[in-house]
């Protein structure tokens, strides 16, 4: 498709404005508004700030568009079903689009709802960060043989580097520090279980393998102030209330 076919889709998603006729092509008019919107999809800022010579090149961008579209081929193919239902699916998407703006715009989070969601997320945050390394092999028997092996007091990186089948197995099986919902249940489950330097005494198996871990050091989780993470709150609080209110309109018109 054309640039400027594009952009003027895209400009249709922008507000309307006081609108006179421009020019007039093959009967049909052409307001300024429709000119304002393509001005500033095409050049990112507003029309009134666009140089003489960048609203010629737009304005004529619009009336090849309007030349193209009045042509009787062109409206013979408006009239098209298939033509036609994608009108409509632009039209309704675009409505949607911006009933759902609008009724976000009236139903923004309040402080409090920011402060109890905020409340709850770190409720739901682990208590601890732990610091790891582990060994993966694809068997039970050869991660117990590793197990016998750091029992008679084989280094536990080094036999990382020469046994592991992990990524981190390269650098001693060094996970560095991570929080117990980054990992598969099994492997978090097993650290948490364990003191800080101690290795685990059985296998952990997960999708991956069989693991034999190190839990280095352990550390209290510290959660993420609330002005970090205002405004991911804010957006997902919106979003609640959007789907609640189409829930809402689902039911009404179920009922």
């Amino acid at each position: 498709m054309n640039r400027f076919f594009v952009l003027l889709a895209a400009a249709s998603l922008t507000g309307p404005a006081v609108a006179e006729t421009i020019q007039t092509v093959n009967g049909v008019d052409i307001d300024s508004s429709v000119l304002n919107l393509y001005l500033e999809t095409r050049f990112g800022k507003p029309a009134d700030s666009l140089t003489e010579q960048e609203r010629n090149t737009a304005k004529q961008e619009i009336v090849d568009i309007y030349l193209i579209t009045t042509q009787p081929r062109a409206i013979e193919l408006a009239n098209e079903p298939r033509t036609k239902a994608q009108l409509e699916l632009q039209r309704r998407g675009l409505l949607a689009q911006l009933t759902a703006t609008d009724f976000m715009s009236a139903n923004e989070a309040t402080e409090e709802e920011i402060q109890q969601a905020y409340k709850e997320q770190i409720a739901l945050a682990p208590d601890s960060q732990f610091k790891a390394r582990h060994i993966l092999v694809e068997t039970q028997a050869a991660a117990q043989e590793i197990i016998g092996e750091l029992d008679a007091g084989s280094d536990f990186a080094e036999l990382a580097k020469e046994k592991s089948t992990g990524p981190s197995g390269p650098n001693g099986g060094d996970l560095g520090w991570f929080s117990p919902e980054q990992m598969v249940k099994p492997f978090s489950d097993a650290v948490a279980a364990l003191e800080d330097g101690a290795y685990s005494s059985e296998p952990v198996q997960t999708q991956f393998g069989w693991h034999v871990i190190l839990r280095e050091e352990s550390r209290a989780n510290e959660p993420p102030t609330l002005e970090s993470v205002r405004d991911m709150i804010r957006q997902r609080i919106a979003q609640e209330k959007l789907q609640d209110f189409i829930e809402k309109l689902r039911q009404a018109d179920a009922g």
